[in-house]
Order: structure tokens, then sequence, then C-alpha cells
């Protein structure tokens, strides 16, 4: 008998609906080793060594593996093909030979990018042992923010408040959302007006569409209408001017199909297409993998295997035809910063393969991701997409011209393209606003005015980061790792430095406080630079090119030292929390008068928003807080709509009459129509 161990259940379930009686599988139930959450762990004085202990909740999975691992014969680890899975190889393998040695012949570490028939034979066939290198990479990291967090979680509390703590990766991203707020703050919108003429030929043979034009130029120079006064005068001209076509430009242009999927690409078309929070994506994409319906899905490449492409051709010649086919295999450089193991982008591992999923609470999820990944993996080996590219330029010469524009004529233009041939966008179809048509029309035609429209706008800030803005930004500077990002945008909201709103995220008081101070007396801490840095030196020591000690030693040394520096220099922080307008109703029970009188205000704890007395703790009065949105409910009529949060800490919108009225939704009231989206929430 062989024994072949996993991290989860469900990938040994796989493994096991193709690979023969001689084989058992086990499951470690993820990591079963890990540093101890009530003492630093790590010996300073020893080079760093960090200290590994058994995980207590995991004792009976590992007493599971090594009841099966004395019956087997050989054994196989195959735990996930990365870091984290090279860390767990290397513990299984400690607690194996805890009570004496194994041999190469005995013990093997196999690794595969999918979970399928062919991949798992063809690596046990090729076994290799655990690579050192990836090991260190990932001892490295987990020191380095061990380190980090707790090392300056003290601080914080002796500096800002109790209960606070820091990270290495999420301070970065609690920083640009930061950034990002005071960019939106200091922003000082302009006023600017648009111009529009719509449009007719005068020919009555030819039955097309209006023509819709947008002003750009007034006389020689761009199109700069600042205000009403200005906007009124343009469209008196307009009003009383002559239209004819001034020139029209074709082109064809060629668009090729986006890359195949990476775990950054991925979980930003979660959030974009779904409004899926990247821990919810890469969940789904989880028990695909563990399926065996798609390929490793925690990937920086794009990256595809020669046999995975010749199949996609082979389908599309099949179920498109060859028109749909280029003439050489497409494969695709990696543009991301980020370099780590050599692996495959996320596709699925057959593509003739159904949806097809066991545990039914997934599949909705599931399917949709499935289909999504599917999609994306076909297109990326189809042929462009042909347009036909127009732009239109509409001179408008009025008769008289307002006295204050001194021009003789207005230049207007409308562009759109014509699909000419599909291609890739067979399987990723074009929306009706990303492909607008435009009439046919000649050089020197008139055309006749129908009405002319004026629109106020305004400049607009930067937008606030959503999740997938934040991963792409990360990604772009060299941040964080394909297992990383969606646990970093998971701590930066449970531990309330953010707050996402409407899908976009907020700092909260204590994480503009916690951040400015990390600003402030640590920079490298949360500067872009160092920190894309410092990932590089990991993936430095996971390709064997740099030593994790030393590497740790440089940063700890002046790290330490700064520490000490900031503990003993630096001013407590007072953190303005924002006031209800309010007094205290303790405070006014006791009888306190002027200053001693408290007023109610809005604090950030541990478990989200609640209320509190000003004068805290010299008076500890709380209340609930209860965000309401100023609506009735939709349902009862009666209650107020009130934003409430799951066990998980999900927001949702609800009833304030709960149990009486039980109406709840996911989205805001008012921001879709759809009824399916409300549902109840428990």
């Amino acid at each position: 008998m062989n024994l072949i161990i996993v991290e989860s259940p469900t990938k040994a379930r796989t493994l096991s609906r193709f690979l023969g009686k001689e084989y058992s599988v086990e499951a470690t139930m993820g990591h079963i080793k890990d540093l101890p959450k009530s003492e630093l762990a790590v010996d300073l004085e020893k080079n760093f060594e960090p200290k590994y202990l058994a995980v207590e909740k995991k004792a009976d999975s590992i007493k599971k593996i090594k009841d099966a691992a004395v019956r087997s014969d050989k054994i196989f680890i195959a735990t996930d093909p990365d870091r984290e899975g090279e860390a767990i190889a290397q513990h299984v393998k400690e607690i194996l030979t805890d009570h004496g040695p194994l041999t190469t012949d005995q013990l093997k570490r196999i690794v595969f990018h999918e979970i399928t028939k062919e991949a798992v034979e063809e690596a046990i066939v090729n076994p290799r042992g655990i690579d050192v290198h990836l090991v260190d990479a990932q001892i490295a990291r987990r020191v380095l923010d061990r380190l980090v967090g707790y090392k300056l979680s003290p601080l914080l509390w002796k500096k800002i408040r109790r209960g606070l703590s820091a990270g290495r990766v999420q301070s970065v991203a609690v920083r640009l959302i930061v950034e990002r707020e005071r960019e939106i703050e200091a922003f000082k919108s302009e006023e600017y007006w648009e111009i529009f003429c719509q449009l007719r030929t005068q020919n009555p043979e030819l039955k097309t569409e209006d023509l819709t034009v947008q002003l750009v130029k007034v006389g020689e120079k761009k199109a700069e209408v600042k205000n009403e006064q200005e906007a009124k005068a343009v469209v008196t001209d307009l009003e009383k001017a002559g239209y004819k076509v001034f020139d029209v430009r074709k082109r064809q242009v060629r668009k090729n199909p986006y890359p195949p999927f990476t775990t950054s690409t991925m979980t930003q078309a979660g959030a974009r297409l779904f409004g899926w929070s990247a821990k919810r994506t890469m969940s789904v994409a989880q028990r695909l993998y563990e399926e065996g319906l798609i390929t490793y899905h925690r990937t920086d490449s794009v990256n595809l295997a020669a046999a995975a492409v010749s199949k996609a051709r082979e389908y599309i010649s099949k179920n498109f035809g060859v028109k749909y086919i280029p003439e050489k295999p497409r494969f695709f450089r990696k543009t991301s910063k980020l370099a780590q193991e050599a692996h495959e982008a996320i596709r699925p591992t057959d593509i003739n393969t159904k949806f097809q999923i066991t545990n039914y609470k997934f599949e909705k999820d599931a399917e949709r991701l499935y289909d999504l990944i599917w999609r994306r993996f076909v297109a990326c080996q189809m042929t462009e997409s042909v347009f036909d590219e127009t732009a239109i330029d509409v001179l408008a010469t009025p008769l008289i011209s307002h006295q204050s524009l001194n021009t003789n004529n207005y230049l207007l233009r409308a562009s759109g393209q014509v699909m000419k041939f599909d291609g890739w966008r067979k399987v990723i179809p074009l929306s009706k606003e990303e492909a607008p048509e435009l009439p046919v029309v000649g050089i020197d035609e008139a055309l006749d005015l129908i009405k002319v429209t004026s629109e106020q706008k305004f400049t607009q800030p930067p937008p606030r980061y959503n999740e997938a803005s934040l991963i792409k930004t990360l990604e772009k500077l060299g941040i964080g790792r394909p297992s990383t990002y969606a646990p970093i945008i998971t701590t930066i909201q449970v531990r309330n430095y953010v707050e996402k709103l409407e899908g976009k995220f907020q700092p909260t008081p204590i994480g503009i406080a916690v951040n400015d101070f990390l600003v402030l007396n640590f920079k490298n801490i949360v500067d872009y630079s160092f920190t894309a840095q410092m990932e590089n030196e990991l993936d430095n020591i996971a390709k064997g090119e740099r030593e994790w000690q030393k590497m740790m030693s440089e940063f700890y040394t002046p790290f330490d030292k700064k520490l000490e520096e900031v503990e003993e220099k630096a001013k407590r922080v007072k953190i303005e929390a924002e006031k209800l307008g309010k007094k205290c109703p303790t405070c006014e029970l006791e009888g306190r008068v002027g200053d001693k009188q408290g007023d109610l205000v809005i604090r950030v704890g541990r478990f989200g928003k609640f209320i509190s007395c000003s004068l805290f703790p010299e008076c500890k009065h709380t209340e609930k807080y209860i965000e309401k949105l100023g609506m009735k409910c939709p349902e009862c009529k009666k209650g107020d709509i009130i934003v409430k949060t799951t066990r998980r800490g999900k927001k949702f919108y609800g009833c304030s009459r709960y149990p009486k009225c039980k109406w709840a939704s996911w989205r805001k009231p008012g921001a879709i129509k759809d009824k399916e989206t409300e549902k109840e929430v428990n």
C-alpha cells in the first residue's frame, strides 16, 4: 500500500476517484505546524530560529497520517506547488521522522499543477526531494511578519490604543487607501460643460440613424466651455449654424484577446463582474482546483502548457471553424513585476469537460467562475477581432457668430466601431455600449440640425479603491503575491482600519491614526519600494540566491533600534472621534456641567463601530451604533433601513423592526431594481 498526503479532504476525494486501490489518501487539513500565538516564537539570539509547534487542533489529522504511514511502503507528499505547500511538506516529513529516519525511496515529494489522472501519474513517476529554498522562503516570510507584528503591536498599544496590531504588507495597503482619501479631500472640483448636436442626413434615400456629435474645437482652439454663460453663447451659435461633414476617417483595427487568468486578474474580474470579494473568488477557485476542474489558482504566470494550447486549438477548430484559429499558437509574456515559482496560468484542466461539482452549496458560484475561466482560456487562443473604426468630423458655421466667441466655425466629432469579424469575441461578446455604430455619411454632405444639448459637468476626484483596483495597484507596485491578496484585504477590514462602503474602501479614524504614526516613525515599514524590495528578497531566497537569516539580520538590526527610539521619543496619538451632536445621557444624569458635560461620539473598536462618551475613560457610557440610511423599509413601510453585519463581518441592509419585519438585502436600496437580490439574511 502507498500513501499520498494532501492538504484538504476535497483534494483527497478527487485523487481517490482515479487512483487505484494500491493508494490511500490522507489530508493534513492545512498547516500541521505553526508558530504559537502566545509568544514571539523566534529566537533572536540563535539566528532567528523559528519555534514551530504541532497545531493542537490538528492532532487527529497528524495521528491518521502517522498511522497510515506505518502501513505504507511508499509515502508521497502531494501538498500544493508553492511555498506554503512546500512548508507543509517539510512539516509532514518532520512528524513522520520523529521516531526514526525514512529513506528517499520511502518518502517522496510530488507536485502537480492540476489534479488530473495524467498529471498525478506523471508526478508519481517523477518525484523529487523537498525544495529547501522554497521552505526557507516561507520561513523567512513567516518570521519577518511575526517580528513586525509582535514588535510593533505593543508599541501601538502604548502610543495609540490597546488592542491594535500592525502587519508588514497590510499596513502598506492601508496607506494606499488613506493617501487616496486625502487626495479626494484635497481635490478642488472645476466646472465645465459638454455640448452635443443631434444631426440628420438630408438625403431621403438613406435611412440611417441620427448622428450625435460632440464639440471638440471652437475656431482653432480646443473647446473649453467653463461656465453656463459660455455654454449658452455656444448653444446660441450652434442653433443658428449650417452643418456639413468635414472629414471621415476610417481604419481597420485588430484587437488581440486578453491573456489567460492569473490570481490577480481573476480576483479583479470576480470583483468587477460579480461584485465578489477577493476572499470569495479565491474560496470558489480553491474548490474548483480541488475538484480537478482548473489548474492551480495561486499563480502570477500567464504561461500555458503546449499540450493545453494544442487541445484548445482543436476545440476551437471543431466548434467554431478554422477561421477562428490563429496561424500560430498564442503564447503570452509575463508583464507583472512579481516572479514566484514557474506555474501555469489558471485554465480548465479539460476544455471538453462540462461543469460538474459535488457540493451543491458552491454550485452556482463555482459554475459562474468556471465559465469565466473557461471563456478566458478559450478566447486567448482565438484569432483577433477585427473592427472598422470610423471618426466623423462635422463643421458648424454660424450665420452670425456670438460677439463673445469671435469665431466663424465649430468642429464637432463622433467616433465609433463596427465589428467586421468577431474572432475571440465569439466567446467573450461585446456589450452594445462597447460598440456604438455610426451612420454612413460622405465628406461635404450637408446635415440638418435636430437639437443642441449642453450638459454641466464637474471634474471628479480620483476614485476610492475597490477590491479590483487595490489588487491591481499592489501588483503594479510589486507588493504581495498570489497567495496574499485575499488575506491582505480581509485583514485590513477585520482590524477596522478600513471599511467598505458601496464596494469602495474608506479609512476609519483608527486606520488613519495608525497609518500616520507608522509613516512618521517607521517610514520603511510602509514604504512602497521598500516593501516591494522585501518581496524580491523573499523571491531570491526561493531561488536559492539569498540566505534568509542574513536577510533577516539586515532588516531586524535597524528595525529594533528604531523601535527603542520611537518608544522613548514618540508622543501619544489622540484619535479624533466623530461627534453625533448629542450630549451624553450618563453625564446629564450625574449632573455634570460646563466642560465636564460629555458628548456622544462614534468610536471604532475590535468589533466595529460603537457609541461612547467623549470623556471616556472618566465616563464609561456606551451604546450600540446603528447606521441608518434615512429611508423607510420597502416592505413594512414602518421600520428604518439600517446597516447590519453578518457573523462573518459582511455588511447588508435590513429593517430596524426585525424580527417583526424580515426584509433584508445585500444591495443598497435604490442602487438596483432587481428584486432577486433581496432575501432574508440569517
